[in-house]
């Protein structure tokens, strides 16, 4: 059945996802482009690197979360999450008032400051009130494999990008990139920036401070089970079938939860961009 709304909003996310598949497939040639022109051994290397990611998210090791700065509701209060700390108590959607149990950190710098970020470092901007009202209340900073709760189900930030109210961050101006992630006694839900977000689920031994954790709690024996559905799809080619998919719903809607959620979030990603046009 054909996507229901505004006939002209459903056209142009139509175009804007074509758009998308445009220059999704372009980066990809471009990595390619640039593996082929490495010597034998950087060229394995960087092969390995590219079919690592272009893996389903769930076998990505990917737990970098918040940009420095985020702000993190707690039970006092509106606070950075680089000034928390272990046992502060932040409200959760599922389990109440509970304690931080662990902080990982990841910090990333360029070789050279002329050089650019590589795209899968870089976090996804959210910015005010691309999910709702003042949801987030201020723009938020979140990796790409990070999830936020929507509809009752947990949806990766790298899968919501619009190029209107969510983007990738090019981050030109820093050097280095510092992110932090938050781990509680089970996975959960906060609120970062008021949005509701999710705790670290899988601790992994690419944080700075992993030893830390190691020392606390001993290694990591179990696998732990979402709080919520967890929708993801593969990375590159996974994003050019939803867009696909998403492109072609006016006349023919083969969309998963996961591109009915996008595209809803598209829609008031055109809205709003509509609304500050008129107002400026």
């Amino acid at each position: 059945m054909p996507s229901q709304g505004n006939p002209l909003t459903s056209l142009q996310s139509s175009r804007r996802n074509l758009i998308r598949i445009s220059a999704i497939a372009a980066s990809a040639l471009i990595a390619k482009t640039k593996i082929a022109a490495a010597d034998d051994f950087d060229r394995q290397k960087d092969w390995d690197w590219w079919k690592d990611k272009d893996r389903d998210h769930r076998d990505r090791h990917d737990h970098k979360c918040f940009l420095r700065g985020t702000t993190i509701r707690t039970s006092e209060g509106e606070r950075k999450i680089e000034d928390l700390v272990v046992g502060d108590l932040l409200p959760t959607v599922f389990g109440g008032m509970r304690p931080i149990q662990w902080i990982g950190r990841y910090r990333y710098r360029k070789s050279h400051p002329a050089n650019a970020w590589v795209r899968t470092i870089l976090p996804i901007r959210i910015a005010r009130s691309a999910l709702g009202p003042d949801v987030p209340g201020a723009d938020l900073y979140i990796s790409e494999a990070h999830a936020l709760l929507i509809d009752g189900v947990l949806v990766a930030a790298g899968n919501l990008v619009n190029d209107t109210t969510i983007f990738r961050y090019d981050a030109r101006e820093l050097d280095e990139l510092e992110f932090f992630h938050i781990k509680l006694e089970r996975h959960d839900v906060i609120y970062a920036e008021g949005a509701p977000s999710e705790t670290l689920l899988e601790v992994d031994e690419s944080a700075v401070n992993f030893a830390e954790y190691l020392r606390q709690y001993g290694p990591v024996r179990t696998k732990e089970t979402p709080c919520a559905p967890l929708l993801r799809y593969e990375y590159r080619r996974g994003e050019i079938k939803s867009c696909f998919r998403s492109a072609i719903s006016p006349w023919i809607d083969r969309r998963q939860p996961v591109d009915i959620i996008r595209d809803k979030l598209d829609a008031r990603g055109i809205a709003l961009s509509r609304r500050s046009e008129l107002v400026s």
